[in-house]
């Protein structure tokens, strides 16, 4: 598998440290390098083969994080991943909102650099993966994974569908409970986001604040589900949702 990349970096030495990083390792591929995110976007728009960019934060003009979020509001959300080059840590959490695969503090050597291209190398496998079962299948994409990949404390954890009891969004952050843990997952994302990673048919969004797994829910209200021994509100919002939920549920 090869994984078609750019690298973005104002700083000359930088630039040259990362193409040279990428150009050692085999399934990476360089389509180009830029010294400015302004010309790093164009090639976004153009090259369509493009999966991956190396891309530095702090730059005049346009930063690494607005690119990131610009290319968020895309088509090419899906497709088009980022790992994050940059001397300063204090943007991790931004790193992180913008849904990036990985963020590499400088100076950082190869052994770093090979850690976060096999993230990426992981990711695409998965996504391809996917696409595969979906087209043979006839199937959304969403309803081919058995796992999502969920961003915990600077690192990629694995979580299994079927694991997930319900999900809690807070302001930046989202806690996924699990049947297999006494304690939720954090994640920084939205609620909003991860609902899109899950299957609709196995999960229910029942308030602005959180999304249930049908299959958990072990007793239901005109107002609340219990799952284990949480109870769990519906909102008006979502109760028309619900409602045709309860339809397919009572006998």
């Amino acid at each position: 598998m090869s994984i078609n990349c750019i690298a973005v970096d104002d700083e000359p030495a930088a630039l040259d440290l990362i193409t040279s990083y990428i150009e050692r390792t085999s399934y990476l591929r360089l389509a180009a390098r830029f010294n400015n995110a302004i010309a790093a976007l164009s090639e976004v728009h153009q090259n369509n083969d493009l999966q991956l960019l190396f891309l530095d934060i702090n730059m005049p003009d346009l930063n690494g994080i607005e690119l990131a979020k610009i290319i968020g509001q895309s088509d090419k959300r899906k497709d088009l991943r980022i790992i994050f080059t940059t001397a300063y840590d204090q943007y991790a959490l931004d790193g992180f909102k913008v849904d990036a695969l990985d963020y590499l503090v400088k100076p950082f050597n190869f052994v770093d650099f090979s850690a976060s291209a096999e993230k990426a190398k992981d990711y695409f496998a998965m996504y391809k993966s996917s696409l595969q079962v979906a087209k043979i299948e006839g199937l959304p994409r969403q309803t081919t994974d058995q796992y999502i990949y969920l961003k915990v404390e600077h690192q990629l954890v694995k979580i299994d569908i079927s694991d997930i009891l319900y999900i809690e969004g807070l302001k930046d952050y989202v806690k996924v409970y699990l049947a297999s843990s006494e304690k939720p997952v954090l994640t920084i994302t939205s609620l909003k986001r991860l609902q899109e990673k899950l299957p609709t048919e196995m999960f229910l969004r029942l308030h602005r604040s959180f999304i249930v797994a049908t299959g958990a829910i072990r007793s239901a209200t005109k107002t609340s589900v219990q799952i284990g021994s949480t109870t769990i509100p519906v909102s008006e919002q979502f109760k028309e949702d619900f409602n045709r939920f309860l339809t397919k549920w009572v006998l």
